[in-house]
């Protein structure tokens, strides 16, 4: 089951990744995740934003450098 993470005043994807997964690597889940979300850059406090959950395999492969991915 999905989680979910209220947003704070300046919250950026990137950073919500970094916050709920530990990684910026992680944005287009989140955004695939949230489609209505989509076209915001820069979040306002109180959105219930959908944080699905990452394979092993996917979450193992962030901390890779590109050309080992």
């Amino acid at each position: 089951m999905a989680r979910t993470y209220e947003t704070q005043l300046g919250d950026t994807w990137d950073v919500i990744s970094f916050k709920v997964y530990g990684s910026e690597m992680f944005v287009s889940d989140l955004v695939e995740a949230n489609w209505d979300y989509r076209a915001v850059v820069i979040f306002g406090s109180g959105a219930k934003i959908t944080v699905p959950e990452l394979t092993e395999i996917r979450r193992d492969s962030a901390n890779l450098p590109p050309w080992r991915r």
